[in-house]
This record gives C-alpha cells, sequence and structure tokens, in this order.
C-alpha cells in the first residue's frame, strides 16, 4: 500500500487506545485458552515488569494520539490490589496524553465484587467494568470451572447498580452442552430485569489444550452441537434487540449510547498500545506488535527489554482484517473506504464476491454499505473469509 493511503487511514482517527493484560486467575476455567496463570506469588514481580515496559515505550504510535479508552483485561484484573492499580494508573497518566473522561474499563469476577471495592475502583478512575458472570445457571458454572456462583453474580449486579460505576458489561456463554434454551431465557430475563447497559454473549468454542477440549477428545463431556448454538444465537439476537439492545457487533449488544469505546476501536482501525505477556498492539497504519505468552519469561526480559514479535501486514491482509471485523459490525463494510483506500479494482472484485451472498440473502447493499441480514450473521465468520482478497 502506497503511503498517501496509509495516511488516509491515520487521518480517520485522531485517538488510540491501551489494553493491559493482568495474567492472573484464581483457577482454570475448562474452556478458556487465553494466557493465564495460577501462581498469584509473581504478582509484585509481574508489575515491576509492566511498569517497566510502559515506560520503555518508544514512540510505536505517534506521541501526538490522544488515550481516549484504557482496558484491563487477563486473566482476572480484579485480583489486582487497588493499589497495585492506583500504580500502573497513575503511570500510564504520566506517560500518556489521556484524555479527561476516557474510558477505563476493568475485567472483574463477580466474586470480587463488593460495594467497598466498587467505591475504591471509582475514586482510582474505573467507570466501566466488564464483569465475567458466562452464566447464572449454577450446575454449569460448576462444569465450567467458575470460581463463583449465580448468587455472587446476582447480588454483584444489585452493587453495581447502587455504586457510582454506571457502565459497565455481563459475559454470557451460550452454545454449551449443559444450557438448555430454557436456561438461556432465564439468564436474558435477569440481563433484562436488571437493565444491564452492555452484553458481550459468545458462542462457546472448543480450544486446543483446555480441560473441555481434552474432556470432549476422551468422550468425557458432549460435543458442541452447531444447530443448538445457531438457535441460542438467534434467541439471544431476538430477545435482547425486543428488549431495547443494539447489536452492533456480532457479540456485543448494548442500551444506546453504551457501546464498548476500547472495543469498537479494535473494529475503527484505531491504533493502539499493548503491554503484558500476549497483549498486541497495533500502529493503526500496517504494523502489528505482540509480546511473548509467558509470565515468567516477560518477568525476566523486563531488565533489559520486552521481547516482542512483530508483523508488517500487506495490503491484502489490511483489507481482509478490514473485511473480517468491519462485516461483523452494524454499520458493515463501507464501499467508499475500499474505494478511497484500495482502488477501483479491489472494489470490482469485492462486488462481484458479494453477489451472491446478497442474492443468497445473507448480505445486503444497504446506500454502498455491505450488511450482514439476521441469517447471514449466523455465517459471519464463513462469508468474510469467502470474500478475502
Amino acid at each position: 500500500m502506497s503511503n498517501v493511503a496509509f495516511n488516509n487511514i491515520v487521518k480517520l482517527h485522531t485517538l488510540a487506545g491501551i489494553y493491559i493484560h493482568i495474567p492472573f486467575c484464581k483457577q482454570t476455567c475448562n474452556y478458556c485458552n487465553f494466557h493465564f496463570t495460577t501462581n498469584i506469588k509473581k504478582k509484585e514481580l509481574f508489575i515491576d515488569a509492566l511498569k517497566k515496559e510502559i515506560l520503555s515505550e518508544n514512540e510505536f504510535i505517534p506521541n501526538s494520539e490522544c488515550i481516549e479508552s484504557i482496558y484491563f483485561g487477563g486473566g482476572t484484573p480484579s485480583l489486582l490490589l487497588p493499589s497495585e492499580l492506583d500504580e500502573i494508573l497513575s503511570l500510564l497518566h504520566k506517560n500518556f496524553k489521556v484524555l479527561q473522561g476516557a474510558e477505563i474499563t476493568l475485567e472483574a469476577n463477580p466474586d470480587d465484587i463488593n460495594s467497598v471495592i466498587l467505591d475504591q475502583w471509582h475514586k482510582l478512575g474505573i467507570n466501566r467494568l466488564s464483569v465475567g458472570v458466562q452464566t447464572f445457571i449454577n450446575e454449569e458454572l460448576q462444569w465450567m470451572n467458575r470460581a463463583h456462583t449465580a448468587e455472587h453474580s446476582l447480588n454483584c449486579i444489585k452493587m453495581i447498580n447502587n455504586s457510582l460505576i454506571n457502565n459497565y458489561s455481563v459475559d454470557l456463554i451460550f452454545g454449551s452442552p449443559l444450557l438448555t434454551d430454557e436456561d438461556l431465557k432465564k439468564n436474558l430475563s435477569i440481563i433484562i430485569k436488571n437493565q444491564i447497559p452492555h452484553i458481550s454473549c459468545y458462542a462457546l468454542t472448543i480450544e486446543k489444550k483446555t480441560p473441555f477440549y481434552k474432556a470432549v477428545k476422551n468422550l468425557q463431556s458432549k460435543n458442541i452441537d452447531a444447530n443448538k448454538q445457531a438457535d441460542q444465537f438467534l434467541l439471544v439476537l431476538d430477545t435482547l434487540e425486543n428488549n431495547g439492545y443494539e447489536q452492533y457487533e456480532i457479540s456485543n449488544y448494548a442500551k444506546p449510547g453504551m457501546r464498548s469505546k476500547h472495543n469498537s476501536s479494535y473494529w475503527q482501525n484505531k491504533p493502539y498500545y499493548g503491554f503484558g505477556p500476549s497483549a498486541h498492539a497495533y500502529d493503526g497504519k500496517n504494523i502489528r506488535k505482540w509480546n511473548v505468552s509467558n509470565t515468567s519469561l516477560y518477568i525476566q526480559q523486563a531488565g533489559n527489554e520486552i521481547i516482542f514479535e512483530k508483523e508488517s501486514l500487506s495490503t491484502n491482509q489490511l483489507l481482509n482484517e478490514y473485511v473480517m471485523t468491519s462485516l461483523r459490525t452494524k454499520e458493515g463494510i463501507d464501499l467508499n473506504i475500499i474505494s478511497n483506500l484500495y482502488g477501483v479494482d479491489y472494489l470490482n472484485e469485492l462486488k462481484t464476491a458479494i453477489t451472491k451472498f446478497i442474492s443468497g440473502g445473507k448480505l445486503i447493499n444497504n446506500d454502498g454499505r455491505i450488511q450482514l441480514t439476521r441469517e447471514g450473521k449466523l455465517f459471519a465468520d464463513g462469508i468474510a473469509a469467502d470474500l478475502f482478497f
């Protein structure tokens, strides 16, 4: 891609995000393949390493960029003490141009939440929570090997609703071997009754090296039923949309004005820093880098320089990523962006490729925006892959 095209992409945004990966967890969830460790003893060493990485940042993203969102993910960031979060946030504010009122999200498990800690988080500037509920069915929580109970979740939602943090999201998982449609309806009714402002709802997947994968492989657990998952996806979609939620991305639903700024930045080609083991960063143009997915090695490296891998994305890769991420959003693929940034040849090729999906009722052309239909949402990833250049 030419420098002109790169510059055009940069002009599409003026803000950046920061992702902090906190790798610690109380225990192993059966389905999780994110980088984590249950060895909490290394927490202090990790925080020291994290601060060194933040201080060593050498303008991967131009320092003129302002930070509009900070996201503590993991792992379980709510395992950090308020004083430890304060250290990290203070360093971020010192080293970056963080906008006043920037969205600052903390992932938290229900069993870590109480009224005292909510007040402490709010005083630190944390103004959004992402709560790992997953389900309100105790039997399923036990199958997942989650550390909390349904009662923990219900209580923490009440406490959040009575706190000064009024922007929060709840994670739900559907399509597990245990989850019936009635169970899912119960989960959704609790969401709606409590007027939770944002829902991230994911289909359970089988990931290698997880306990769930091993259990299925050894015939100790039922496999995923694709038809059941499709039905439950539509049940979630219809129920939430009928109750005032906007599906602004395949897995994300929000009340009006409550979209996640940080997650949206990934789908809008904005740049972001990534700090911590396994964290990814993107310069908003064509360079992506990521840290080692090993907490001990990350800590060892911090005394010198954090070792990361880096790749330079080709024009086709950039275009394919735009197609994949934008197709999953409510706004869809903007044909004007394809034409302006990549040229008429790419535009014509894409127009030809989408024809069969439009005639098949899975895509629509809404005034130059290619969007998934209700049926098409069931095949989002497959359609995107078929449109790749």
